[in-house]
């Protein structure tokens, strides 16, 4: 979880990372006027090299470091200095005197990133309840609310599902919706998080229910790369067309 990580280690990232890019949305703009005259013409290549190492590395330390502050422009600055050579120090030596006191401070604003996301959830979740009267909490303590009851078979953990899904964050945002993308898709429900094995167990081809799932049955105090923040409860609208 995010809490216990190491901040330090999180440098250990880049030796796992491939290079993502995602290929350019047909509504992609030209980044000529915007960069004009701050990117030497003809290197938008490497500004884009920026953009990846900073998506790559940069989500882990979202909400710990305030970007319009001082402290992102120093973070920044030991990046630039490291990458031309230019610290003022041995890199370990800077490391050892400081890594400590790093790690303190972030740790410390983690812990409070996830408490923070976990009471919201728990409020959330309780509103939810009291708002829908045939909601249930179930043992795990998960809210499922059946929309449309379906009349086929149920599935197992060990089914594969083809399902339509829109998923939210507690404030309303889409972290992921394949309504959205105009595609059901399918998977084996023992490849995904709990909460979505038990909620999909309760379903029947043809229904339609919302889950509400807290963090410790989705993605934890780690969080899912950009979209998911550690701690955060998941409400999903699930439509569940066929069991195999």
């Amino acid at each position: 979880g995010m809490r216990s990580t190491a901040v330090i280690l999180a440098v250990a990232m880049l030796s796992r990372t491939t290079a993502f890019i995602a290929p350019a949305s047909r509504g992609a703009r030209s980044l000529a006027p915007r960069l004009f005259g701050t990117i030497p013409e003809g290197n938008e290549p490497m500004y884009a090299l920026g953009v990846n190492l900073a998506k790559q590395i940069g989500g882990q330390f979202r909400g710990l470091i305030d970007p319009e502050s001082k402290e992102m422009d120093a973070v920044i600055q030991g990046f630039a200095d490291t990458m031309k050579g230019e610290l003022p120090d041995d890199p370990n030596v800077i490391l050892q005197t400081h890594g400590q006191q790093l790690n303190t401070i972030l740790q410390e604003r983690a812990n409070g990133v996830v408490d923070k996301m976990k009471a919201e959830g728990e409020e959330f979740l309780a509103g939810f309840m009291d708002v829908n009267e045939e909601a249930v909490k179930t043992e795990s303590g998960m809210a499922y609310l059946s929309m449309v009851e379906g009349d086929g078979k149920s599935p197992t953990k060990d089914s594969t599902v083809e399902v339509h899904y829109h998923g939210q964050l507690t404030d309303g945002t889409v972290f992921d919706s394949s309504v959205q993308r105009g595609q059901t898709i399918s998977f084996p429900l023992s490849n995904v998080i709990k909460g979505w094995q038990e909620g999909l167990q309760l379903m029947k081809e043809g229904g339609k229910a919302t889950l509400v799932i807290p963090s410790d049955l989705a993605y934890g105090e780690g969080g899912s790369g950009e979209t998911i923040p550690p701690g955060a409860t998941l409400k999903f609208e699930v439509e569940l067309f066929k069991v195999q």
